[in-house]
């Protein structure tokens, strides 16, 4: 169903990004501001499901690319989405239907909001991850044979560049550097697919339920109920670990923030130790040397007071959380899926268990414990 996307909806729909960026994506915050901005000056933007895509029409993503720390110290021109997207339009020969997201989480949620509103244009409720994810062939289209190309990258001096590649991996190897060359992040279009392409593979209603988590949490403290609580709720996840950071290891190499977060047990979980790894974003859990969640499932701190989501480069040594899991799309958990964002993808020699049956075995395993 069609309907307006305004400021309100925006300040719910980042903070709900946030939670889904599993740790990266860029923190919602500058985009936030951006989007508002927009909508301020050029009005609401609409925001249609996949279905109202006509299947012949060309549909694109706006986007950010880079170290998610960059982007919080150097900061947008703000020109550089309609830069990316007037670049394309040329490559293509025709303007794009609608814009859509690669992401749900993080910055990569308002980013789309920003040229929605500057050119008239809707945005479609779908996103290509479900999640946050740090490499550009992690996407639903890519695992189904639909090349991300060509993509068009700004920074913010005015520079753009043209990537096409012979696949989806040499077009992240490329942009990437070239990423770091302009910077540490840039702003993309990219993912020019038809319709029918997204309507069979996207992972739709994706904003909606950023907003309907930002919304929730933010109800949850108007009354003064537990917003973690408000979270699992929506998202169907899972408290995994209470405790407090005593370690962070934390590196930009110009393309990604990589490190590990240690956090000691406290209260049920006092003796134990859980460590988060992550490159942007969070990508295994290990709870005294135990697997309790890998990607594709989402692994994500939130404060223990405020029930605030903390992203990686938020992260800091004294902060007291509670670390909890979500199920991640099911595209994710097929062979293919698998494939490009499992936990041997990223360099783990760990077997994917869905994040509902590694609770369920702790849950039983507890549970013996006690009766033994």
């Amino acid at each position: 169903m069609r309907r307006k996307i305004g400021i309100k909806e925006i300040e719910d729909m980042a903070l709900g990004a946030t939670v889904l960026g599993a740790g990266g994506g860029g923190d919602p915050y500058v985009g936030k501001l951006m989007a508002i901005e927009a909508i301020k000056k050029y009005g609401e933007v609409e925001l249609i499901s996949p279905d109202e895509v006509p299947d012949d029409a060309v549909v694109c993503v706006s986007q950010m690319m880079g170290a998610p720390t960059i982007m919080v110290e150097k900061i947008c021109s703000g020109a550089e989405p309609m830069a990316t997207y007037d670049e394309l339009v040329n490559e293509l020969g025709q303007e794009p239907y609608a814009i859509y997201a690669v992401e749900a989480g993080g910055v990569n949620s308002t980013i789309p909001f920003i040229l929605g509103a500057t050119r008239q244009i809707p945005v479609v409720d779908c996103d290509l991850m479900g999640r946050a994810f740090p490499e550009l062939q992690m996407t639903t289209l890519g695992i189904n044979g639909v090349k991300g190309q060509p993509a068009v990258l700004a920074d913010e001096k005015g520079n753009t560049v043209t990537v096409r590649g012979i696949d989806d991996r040499w077009l992240e190897r490329i942009a990437r550097q070239a990423t770091s060359v302009m910077g540490g992040y840039t702003i993309l279009a990219s993912y020019p697919c038809t319709g029918k392409q997204l309507k069979d593979f996207c992972i739709p209603d994706t904003p909606t339920l950023c907003e309907e988590i930002g919304r929730t949490m933010r109800e949850a403290r108007e009354q003064h109920a537990d917003p973690i609580d408000a979270v699992l709720r929506v998202t169907k996840g899972f408290r995994l670990f209470r405790g407090k950071v005593v370690d962070v290891e934390r590196k930009t190499d110009g393309m990604f923030v990589r490190g590990r977060a240690i956090v000691d047990g406290l209260d049920e979980d006092k003796g134990s130790q859980l460590i988060i790894e992550f490159q942007n974003e969070n990508l295994i859990a290990l709870c005294d040397g135990q697997p309790v969640t890998t990607s594709p499932d989402l692994i994500m701190s939130l404060d223990m007071e405020s029930g605030a989501p903390v992203t990686t480069e938020g992260l800091k040594y004294g902060a007291r959380v509670v670390v909890v899991g979500m199920p991640c799309a099911p595209q994710w958990r097929t062979p293919e899926g698998l494939a490009v964002v499992g936990p041997r993808a990223f360099g783990y020699d760990i077997d994917y268990v869905p994040l509902e049956e590694r609770v369920a075995a702790a849950q039983a395993t507890k549970i013996q414990e006690m009766q033994a």
